[in-house]
């Protein structure tokens, strides 16, 4: 590969050194822009200027032999037919199994928090992220499938077999921080060819025969939008695994991290707020978890710090200029765009003290903040739909993050953890105490 060579192209050179647009080239890719900024960031949700044709990984599109043949939703630009298609089932899905979101999670957090709490027993510290994992798997398994993916043929290995299969897909995107010139055999490793999907096929044939065996029901539904059984259960296995599994399998460490980390005096704060509206509303209940101001900024604020995925991709569809706070760049038709998102969300120009985990930034005139949020693959205060590439999900990884705290707080007053960075995204958590709930 020729060397890059960096290029601005701003439109006003006396603009602030703190703004960039960063234009790489080579023969093997296209040209590509970096966005830093909050204000520039929007443009790569604006699906009339930027296309998403397979540019969900970037500029590396695993083999669809890791959905059965087909492109996934994730993988197709809003302009093809068959995305408005595949993404009305999904929101059509979601929509159906509203009234099982609460009951059902709550029913699979119990089983974490027992598990939690016997390796505190056991060792005096607990691991969070496999318990959380096998939680997280079972809850969408059951979401969608209707029963424990323990009683399929998937046994407990659910999680793993979800694992290895996006191991593989996404390897080229994986920072091992090795030292020294051993960064050279990580990049021959996992960025010279893709890893095959042969290593995972058997176990990704386990997985969609259980998804197929106990989601008729859905894959009925599918039908009904004109799609195919077949199709739509390898979309739904990579709804489930990649967007739902893979999601939370990054999202409920980070919030126990960040939560963990603001300390008792937010926890006392959480505690007052999530045990008296369920008090005064009879439960958990959609009601009652809305009336929960600070739960609420609490979830936001750890989604804006880390979001789950930090990079989102575009292609521009034709020649366009996007600005910046005190500047504008041009941008040329084809060249890939990349935004990096915890630069744009933790812009100092948009959030004070940016960098801090503030648990209470979105309460009251803090709202009005909300539209810099972009977490979701759009702005917070958008909803998804047919015809944009926002997750489908979005009010569900809302919910869940919201219940996951409300259950918490309800079961305890204070914890300590530690935490390290994980291999792929997120954080590894170990509670190191965990005190229980003195009054409810």
């Amino acid at each position: 590969m020729s060397s890059s060579v960096p290029v601005s192209r701003n439109t006003n050179p006396q603009s602030s050194k703190q703004t960039c647009l960063l234009v790489l080239s080579s023969p093997e890719i296209p040209k590509s822009s970096l966005f830093l900024m909050q204000s520039r960031f929007p443009v790569l949700f604006d699906t009339s200027k930027v296309e998403k044709y397979n540019v969900l990984d970037g500029t590396f599109f695993p083999s669809v032999s890791f959905t059965g043949g087909h492109r996934a939703c994730a993988y197709l630009d809003p302009y093809e037919p068959k995305h408005a298609s595949l993404k009305s089932f999904f929101m059509s899905t979601l929509a159906s199994k509203r009234d099982d979101f609460i009951p059902l999670f709550r029913t699979c957090l119990s089983t974490l928090f027992i598990d939690i709490e016997d390796g505190m027993v056991s060792q005096k510290k607990a691991g969070f992220n496999k318990p959380s994992d096998a939680m997280s798997f079972n809850f969408v398994f059951r979401l969608f499938g209707n029963k424990d993916s323990s009683d399929t043929k998937l046994g407990s290995e659910g999680p793993a077999i979800v694992d290895k299969w996006l191991a593989l897909q996404l390897a080229p995107l994986a920072t091992l921080e090795l030292p020294g010139f051993l960064k050279y055999f990580e990049d021959i490793f996992l960025r010279t060819f893709p890893l095959p999907f042969f290593f995972v096929k058997s176990d990704y044939s386990k997985l969609y025969d259980a998804f197929y065996a106990s989601s008729s029901s859905v894959l009925d539904k599918a039908e009904s939008f004109g799609i195919k059984r077949d199709e739509a259960c390898h979309n739904l296995v990579f709804l489930a695994g990649f967007n739902a599994f893979g999601g939370m399998k990054v999202l409920f460490p980070t919030l126990i991290k960040w939560v963990g980390k603001a300390g008792e005096k937010l926890h006392v704060q959480l505690a007052n707020e999530i045990r008296t509206v369920v008090r005064e509303e009879g439960g958990v209940t959609f009601q009652a978890l809305d009336k929960m101001i600070l739960t609420k900024s609490v979830v936001f604020e750890a989604l804006r710090i880390e979001p789950p995925v930090p990079f989102q991709y575009g292609k521009a569809r034709e020649n366009i200029v996007v600005h910046s706070h005190d500047a504008a760049f041009e941008i040329k038709k084809g060249e890939m765009i990349f935004g990096y998102q915890p630069f744009a969300t933790k812009d100092p120009r948009i959030f004070n003290d940016a960098e801090e985990f503030v648990g209470n930034r979105f309460v009251g005139d803090g709202e009005k903040l909300l539209k810099y949020v972009y977490w979701s693959n759009g702005r917070e205060t958008e909803d998804p739909t047919a015809e944009n590439k926002q997750c489908p999900g979005k009010d569900l990884v809302l919910l869940v993050s919201r219940v996951f705290l409300v259950e918490f707080f309800l079961r305890y007053d204070t914890f300590t953890v530690e935490t390290a960075k994980a291999l792929a995204l997120g954080s590894t958590v170990t509670f190191t105490s965990l005190i229980k709930a003195t009054t409810i």
